[in-house]
């Protein structure tokens, strides 16, 4: 595992190689998934991908004095929705198992 970061077409040609399906297709599928993903986070559903994760919107508390820590400027926050992601039992098991070397 290296320290690089997988862009959503480098997913495309993933499926693309292990499935030959048409990149647009996959493209599409993608767009999608996420779609459908940010529009039930935003009515407040949580998704559960058996065996991967779930995705869930969590109300973070607000403050009444925060800082703004490149200007050092005291503010305030209200109380707002962040997305959050827990991961399932076998990728916690998968990454758990991952030995120092392999990354």
């Amino acid at each position: 595992m290296s320290d690089s970061k997988i862009t959503k077409s480098d997913l495309v040609d993933a499926v693309y190689k292990s499935t030959d399906i048409e990149k647009q297709i996959i493209q599409n599928v993608i767009d999608s998934f996420l779609l459908q993903t940010r529009e039930a986070l935003e009515q407040g559903s949580t998704i559960e991908l058996r065996g991967f994760g779930t995705f869930e919107a969590r109300l973070r508390k607000g403050r009444a004095v925060a800082r703004n820590p490149k200007t050092g400027e005291k503010l305030s926050v209200a109380p707002h929705y962040v997305a959050a992601f827990r991961a399932g039992q076998i990728l916690k098991d998968k990454l758990w198992n991952l030995k120092k070397d392999e990354k």
